[in-house]
């Protein structure tokens, strides 16, 4: 195997890791007692920027402060993505149901290969195409019997999240090789924070809310969103987004298992298909790097 193959599939192995972590908002969200929407969502987007603060230090120490102000334009422009898919998605969560929310941010495949297409110049594979297609197809599967139950406006926040996750790929795709932008995630923390304190006010969080929610920001956001942009630095959008479905495979098994959400067939046979677009694609990812135009 080649270096730059053992580079790919490194990669792909973080970001399956940062799905996997993404996935355990659903359950935990839950969980929370008290706290409502707007204050949920300020909350895990604090203790976001904390541990992106922590993250940062570990990661270069004294020269951390300085990292953060060379992000420049594209640095700043990427931390307003995660802004808005922090915010959209914890909003989407508590306004329409979670297989609308998962069925809307799945599409995050898509819009990475037409923003990657459009901004980029990539040429997707067929191949890529067609496991989007039965990745979607799959979510399609495990929450089709719910489609209908969610809200408008809550099914419009969520869609905010795929166009900036698409757009987000893409930026650090084309940018990633000489911006380190990892600070651009304490960036959006903090955006997210900012713009949400007003209406969160006064707090109502129970201790076991902050709890619930610091863990969320630590390990649901900061540590995956990291992860995501260091395997930004080898992966093509469209990657990024489809391995980052593991999100919304594995939501629904967390639930089941923390939440007493049993699922039914046609989620154990969509999300059955699901990970077979995932494996695929890792078994593609091992073959070498895909190829811009």
């Amino acid at each position: 195997m080649s270096r730059d193959a053992g580079r790919h599939r490194r990669a792909a192995a973080l970001m399956f890791c940062a799905g996997l972590l993404w996935s355990i908002a659903g359950v935990f969200t839950r969980h929370i007692e008290q706290a409502p929407r707007w204050e949920a969502t300020f909350w895990r987007s604090f203790f976001c920027a904390m541990a992106m603060i922590l993250i940062l230090a570990v990661l270069h120490r004294r020269q951390a402060a300085d990292e953060v102000l060379r992000l420049g334009r594209a640095g700043l422009a990427s931390g307003a993505l995660w802004a808005v898919m922090f915010t959209g998605f914890m909003l989407a969560l508590t306004q329409t149901s979670t297989a609308n929310t998962l069925i809307l941010t799945s599409i995050s495949p898509l819009t990475a290969s037409l923003f990657a297409w459009l901004l980029l110049g990539e040429r997707v594979p067929a191949r890529t195409w067609l496991l989007i297609g039965v990745a979607f197809a799959g979510i399609l599967v495990m929450f089709g019997g719910e489609a209908g139950g969610g809200r408008m406006s809550g099914n419009l926040i969520a869609l905010s999240v795929p166009l900036a996750a698409g757009l987000n790929f893409v930026l650090m795709r084309k940018s990633g090789a000489r911006v380190n932008l990892i600070p651009a995630v304490l960036v959006g923390g903090i955006l997210s924070a900012l713009a949400t304190l007003p209406l969160a006010w006064p707090f109502l969080a129970t201790p076991r809310d902050l709890a619930t929610l610091a863990l969320l920001g630590a390990l649901q956001l900061a540590l995956p969103c990291a992860l995501a942009v260091v395997a930004a630095r080898r992966l093509s959008p469209t990657e990024v987004a489809l391995i980052g479905l593991t999100e919304n495979v594995f939501g629904p098994l967390w639930a089941w298992i923390g939440a007493g959400e049993v699922p039914g067939g046609h989620a154990l046979f969509g999300g059955a298909l699901v990970l077979a677009a995932l494996v695929m694609q890792a078994l593609a990812a091992g073959s070498g790097r895909a190829r811009p135009t």
